[in-house]
C-alpha cells in the first residue's frame, strides 16, 4: 500500500539495494568451500602457504561482505526516511484540506499519533525491510541450492528443522498480529488523555479531580501496556525456539556424519566425508540465518501493517468540502451576502439544526445574530466560511454561491475572529500578521491593526513589545488580550466580511465600547457579521437577526424588535434594566 508513494529514484536505490545484497550473499557462500579446501589441507598435510592463502580469501570476502552491508544499510535507511518525509508532508497536506466532519471522524488524537507514531513504524519497517525481506529469502534459497546435491540424511535434517521454526512462526503469528491493531487505537487513547489533561489542567486542578484523571490515565496506560507485554513475551520465545532448532540442527548433522564416516571404508573417503559434513553444517546455519531475519520482520511487519493501513485511511479520505473553480468575485459584485432558504443538518444526524434561513448582508452592514444557546448561531458562520455545506438552500457572496468558489479566494475575502482566540506561537507582530506576509508595510499595518484593537497599551508595556514572545495557544497573556490580538489580526488583513463569532465576551464594558466605535470606522466599507450572546454588544447592528431553534425569530433593529418579537424582548430584558434600556 504504502510503497507506491516512492518515487522513481527511490526504485532506482532498491534496484541498486537488491544488488549489492545478491553480492553480499555470494561472499557469504563462497566462504564455506575456502573452508571446506582448508579442511582438506589440513587434513591432507598441505603447507601453511596453501592454509593462509585460502584464509587470506576467506578473509577478503568477508571484508566485501561488510562493506556490502554497509552499503545497503545507507541505501536503505535514505528511502526509509525519504518515504517517512514524504508520507508526513502528505498526511498534513491532507488533513489541512478536511472539513470539520473529518477532523471529528478521525479525532486530533489519532490524527497525531498517525502522522508521528504510525509513520515512525513505517519507516522502521522499510528500513529494515529493504535489508532483511530481500536478503532472507536470496540466503535460504542460494543455500539450499548449495546443499541440495550433499547427502540426503542431512538435506532431510535441515528440512525437519525448517519445518518446525515455520509452524511456530505461524502459531505465534495467528495469537500476536491481532494484537498490534488494538495497540495503535490503544496509543491513540493514551495520546488522547494526555492531551485532554494538558488542555484542562487548570480545570482539573480547581475541581481537584486529580486522582480521577490519574486514575482514567491509568486504565488506558495498562491496557496499553498489557497488550504489549503479551506481544512482547510472544515475539520473546522466538528466540529461544530458533536457538534449540539450531543446536538441534547441528546436533542432528554431527550425529548423522558420524554415522555415515564410522560406516565408511578408507581414511582418505572419511576425511572428505567430515569436510563435506562441517561445509554442510555451514550452509545448513546459513539456511537458518535466512529464517531467523524473516523473524526480525515478522516481529516489526505486523505492526507496521496496521500502521500503514492507518496511514492509508487518512490519505485515501476525500474531503467532504471540495474546491470550486472561481477564484475572484465577478465585475458585478456589489458586496454582499444572501442567506437563500438555508437549512442544515450535521453529518449523521437527523434533525435540522437551521431551517429556513433567509437574509442578505450588504456592504457596509453590521449584522448581528442573538440567541439562546444552541439556536444555531455559530453554524451560520461555519456555513459562511464553508466548514460545511448547506444541506438546502444556498449562501452566496457577491452574487457567487460559495460552493464555488475555491477556498483560498473564500478564506482570502474574510476575517475571521473565533468564539475562542487562538494564538500561535511566535511574535505579537507574526500573530497579527499571521498567513500574510505580502504587505510592503507590514510593521506599520500590524501596529494600526493593534490600535484598532484597542491593544497598544498592553504591547507597548510588554517586555519586546510587537517582538514579545509569544506561546503556543498564547498561554502567557490573558483571555481579553488574546481576544484583542485575535480581533488586530482580522483587522490586518482587511477583508471584504468581518466575522466576530462571540469575540468580545473576554472584555470588559469600556474597553468593549471603544473596541466597537474604533471597528466600525475601520470596517465601514466592509460587511461585519456579529454572533454575540450579550445584548449590549449589537444594540447599534443595522441588522439584528434573532434565532430561536435553528428558526428566524425576528430581524430588525434592536428598538423595532423590542416591540415585534417576543424572543428577542425576552433576551434583552434578561440582561438589561429598564434605566439601560432608556439610555
Amino acid at each position: 500500500m504504502i510503497l507506491r508513494y516512492l518515487k522513481a529514484r527511490e526504485w532506482g536505490l532498491i534496484t541498486a539495494i537488491t544488488a549489492f545484497i545478491v553480492v553480499q550473499v555470494w561472499f557469504d557462500l563462497m566462504i564455506p568451500d575456502h573452508m571446506f579446501t582448508i579442511t582438506n589441507l589440513i587434513q591432507t598435510g598441505g603447507t601453511m602457504e596453501e592454509v593462509m592463502g585460502e584464509g587470506m580469501i576467506m578473509l577478503a570476502l568477508s571484508f566485501g561482505s561488510l562493506l556490502m552491508a554497509m552499503a545497503t544499510g545507507y541505501l536503505a535507511a535514505y528511502v526509509a526516511t525519504s518515504l517517512s518525509k514524504r508520507l508526513r508532508s502528505m498526511e498534513f497536506g491532507k488533513v489541512q484540506s478536511f472539513s470539520s466532519n473529518e477532523i471529528g471522524k478521525f479525532s486530533t488524537a489519532s490524527l497525531i499519533t498517525r502522522a508521528t507514531n504510525d509513520i515512525t513504524q513505517v519507516q522502521m519497517a522499510v528500513a529494515l525491510g529493504l535489508q532483511v525481506i530481500i536478503r532472507a529469502p536470496i540466503l535460504a534459497g542460494w543455500a539450499i541450492i548449495k546443499i541440495s546435491g550433499k547427502n540426503w540424511q542431512w538435506t532431510a535434517a535441515t528440512a525437519v528443522a525448517i519445518v518446525v521454526m515455520i509452524v511456530v512462526i505461524s502459531a505465534l503469528m495467528y495469537f500476536v498480529v491481532p494484537r498490534f491493531k488494538k495497540i495503535q487505537w490503544l496509543t491513540d487513547e493514551v495520546n488522547r488523555d494526555i492531551r485532554e489533561n494538558l488542555k484542562g489542567i487548570r480545570v482539573i486542578r480547581a475541581y481537584n479531580a486529580q486522582e480521577y484523571q490519574e486514575k482514567k490515565f491509568e486504565k488506558a496506560n495498562e491496557n496499553l501496556t498489557s497488550n504489549n507485554l503479551f506481544t512482547s513475551r510472544a515475539m520473546a520465545l522466538m528466540t529461544p525456539v530458533i536457538s534449540t532448532v539450531m543446536s538441534m540442527l547441528s546436533l542432528s548433522i554431527y550425529w548423522i556424519g558420524a554415522m555415515i564416516i564410522a560406516a565408511t571404508v578408507g581414511i582418505g573417503t572419511q576425511m572428505i566425508l567430515f569436510s563435506s559434513m562441517v561445509t554442510f553444517l555451514s550452509y545448513a546455519m546459513q539456511v537458518i540465518m535466512g529464517f531467523m531475519m524473516l523473524i526480525i520482520v515478522f516481529i516489526i511487519l505486523p505492526r507496521a501493517v496496521v500502521a500503514a493501513r492507518r496511514i492509508e485511511e487518512i490519505l485515501d479520505t476525500e474531503p467532504t468540502i471540495t474546491d470550486g473553480q472561481i477564484t475572484e468575485s465577478p465585475g458585478t459584485a456589489n458586496g454582499e451576502i444572501v442567506f437563500d432558504k438555508v437549512g442544515f443538518k450535521y453529518p449523521g444526524a437527523s434533525d435540522y439544526v437551521l431551517k429556513d434561513i433567509s437574509f442578505k448582508a450588504e456592504r457596509g452592514e453590521t449584522v448581528a445574530f442573538i440567541g439562546s444557546t444552541g439556536s444555531g448561531k455559530s453554524t451560520i458562520v461555519s456555513l459562511i466560511m464553508r466548514s460545511y455545506d448547506v444541506t438546502e438552500g444556498s449562501i452566496t457572496i457577491d452574487g457567487v454561491d460559495v460552493r464555488d468558489y475555491t477556498l483560498k479566494a473564500l478564506h482570502g475575502k474574510i476575517g475571521y475572529v473565533p468564539q475562542k482566540a487562538s494564538l500561535f506561537s511566535g511574535t505579537i507582530a507574526s500573530n497579527v500578521a499571521y498567513g500574510d506576509r505580502t504587505s510592503e508595510n507590514m510593521e506599520e499595518d500590524v501596529r494600526g491593526a493593534v490600535e484598532v484593537a484597542q491593544a497598544t497599551e498592553f504591547v507597548e508595556a510588554t517586555e519586546g513589545g510587537y517582538s514579545a514572545t509569544i506561546a503556543q495557544g498564547g498561554t502567557n497573556i490573558s483571555g481579553g488580550q488574546k481576544q484583542r490580538l485575535s480581533i488586530a489580526r482580522a483587522v490586518y488583513r482587511r477583508p471584504e466580511i468581518f466575522i466576530f463569532d462571540d469575540s468580545f465576551s473576554a472584555l470588559d464594558y469600556k474597553t468593549d465600547r471603544q473596541l466597537r466605535s474604533a471597528l466600525k470606522k475601520e470596517t465601514a466599507d466592509a460587511i461585519s457579521i456579529i454572533v454575540a450572546q450579550r445584548v449590549g454588544t449589537i444594540l447599534d447592528a443595522d441588522k439584528i437577526i434573532v434565532l430561536d431553534n435553528g428558526y428566524i425569530a425576528g430581524i430588525g433593529k434592536h428598538h423595532d424588535l423590542l416591540g415585534t418579537c417576543p424572543v428577542y424582548k425576552d433576551i434583552v430584558y434578561s440582561q438589561l434594566s429598564e434605566e439601560e434600556l432608556c439610555r
